[in-house]
């Protein structure tokens, strides 16, 4: 069965921000041609150049697709955010425009989790100041402020994908976990979660920042909230630069309120390799600062690739929206001998009976029809009779509140 109506060889796909390699040659490998690749992010502007004849876009954490892009991305059918992250893309614009959003929320986890782990002990045994000072003819010998992992207690704050793995993670050194998150998780192996913020920081040798960016965590650690630590604790912030207040950090470290901290996400980052980059940590013993490297391993940048690009073309081919940020989860089996149409539309009462009734006033069969909704938009896959769906595609088009409709196959 050819799996869409539109020719491969026209559909034009954008991958930004150094994207695996993968994801580029499973496209071409599907028949698809038109894969154009960049090693950087776009700003706004460069993107609305771009956008026009893009039908697939592919990002990471850098190219920010504003409400302005969403409105000049004419042919967009989907954005592929190869990150575990989708608070780059304004998703209420997506939504209303009838863009499907997609994200790898599991494929990194394990990667970030080592660092954390690797940050942990380096911190814990000050080992970058000794390194440096070696590397620079010194001999910092000395046990002074340098402590084992086994029996001290991790503090989680988030206990998602990530923080969970953390926490197994630890727990197999010898760790104590406290966890905090403002959904009820269950907990993994011995974690014990904590019954306030304040209480696990207070309670924490180390505290480690897995939640995600946005209003609701800007700023979470703050002057404030740095007076809640135990004295002589560590921060390590793998999460989203905006969590934590560099500023207030650097100086909770340097009057010795933490005894060290590790940031590998900032506020501002630069766009590229090669800008220079400025931040109050700087300069600070006992900090270790990483450029956004989490997630930057081989092995997760390929589980991103294959599982971004799998969601990109079962949506392409088969109007399967499962793991959509934006639309609503449909999984469907394909169904021979059928033509199918993709409807999306402002999720009020009567579209779906106004659909019904164009087609049957006009003695179109629906073979197959499948509706979800979100609080935002409808999605409706309907398998139609071949000879009729030329037709059948220009009646759903004339349907009120339609968003986007599409023949697939």
């Amino acid at each position: 069965m050819e799996l869409t109506s539109y020719p491969k060889n026209k559909i034009n796909i954008l991958l930004l921000e150094r994207i695996s390699e993968k994801a580029a040659a499973f496209f071409q490998q599907k028949g698809y041609t038109l894969v154009h690749v960049e090693d950087r992010a776009l700003g706004e502007e460069e993107l609305i150049r771009a956008i026009p004849n893009v039908h697939i876009l592919g990002i990471r954490s850098k190219t920010q697709v504003t409400d302005r892009v969403v409105q000049a991305a004419q042919k967009l059918q989907a954005i592929g955010c190869f990150c575990i992250g989708t608070n780059q893309v304004d998703l209420d614009a997506a939504t209303q425009s009838g863009i499907a959003v997609f994200n790898a929320p599991y494929s990194n986890t394990r990667s970030v989790a080592e660092l954390v782990i690797g940050l942990a002990v380096m911190l814990m045994r000050r080992i970058f100041d000794k390194s440096t000072a070696a590397h620079q003819g010194g001999w910092l010998k000395d046990a002074a402020g340098s402590y084992e992992l086994r029996n001290k207690t991790m503090g989680i704050v988030g206990y998602g994908n990530i923080g969970t793995q953390v926490g197994i993670m630890a727990e197999a050194l010898g760790m104590k976990i406290l966890y905090y998150d403002i959904q009820t998780r269950l907990a993994l192996g011995n974690a014990v979660p904590a019954p306030a913020l304040d209480h696990l920081l207070a309670e924490s040798d180390i505290v480690t920042l897995h939640v995600p960016g946005g209003a609701t965590t800007n700023g979470l650690i703050n002057k404030n909230t740095l007076a809640y630590f135990k004295p002589g604790a560590v921060l390590i912030n793998c999460a989203r630069g905006d969590v934590a207040d560099p500023a207030a950090v650097a100086e909770a470290v340097r009057t010795g309120l933490l005894s060290g901290a590790a940031f590998d996400v900032f506020p501002e980052e630069p766009e590229r390799n090669g800008d220079s980059f400025t931040n109050p940590l700087q300069q600070v013993p006992n900090v270790i600062l990483t450029p956004h490297i989490g997630g930057s391993t081989k092995e997760a940048q390929e589980n991103i690739a294959d599982d971004v690009s799998l969601k990109l073309l079962n949506y392409l081919e088969k109007g399967d929206s499962s793991g959509s940020h934006t639309l609503p989860a449909l999984s469907l089996p394909l169904v021979e001998g059928t033509h199918r149409l993709l409807h999306i539309h402002n999720n009020v009462p009567g579209v779906l009976g106004e659909i019904n009734k164009r087609l049957s006033e006009n003695g179109i069969n629906i073979l197959g029809q499948y509706l979800k909704t979100n609080d935002r938009v409808g999605y409706v896959v309907l398998d139609v009779d071949r000879n009729l769906s030329t037709q059948a595609m220009a009646l759903l088009r004339d349907v009120k509140e339609t968003i986007k409709a599409r023949l697939l196959y």
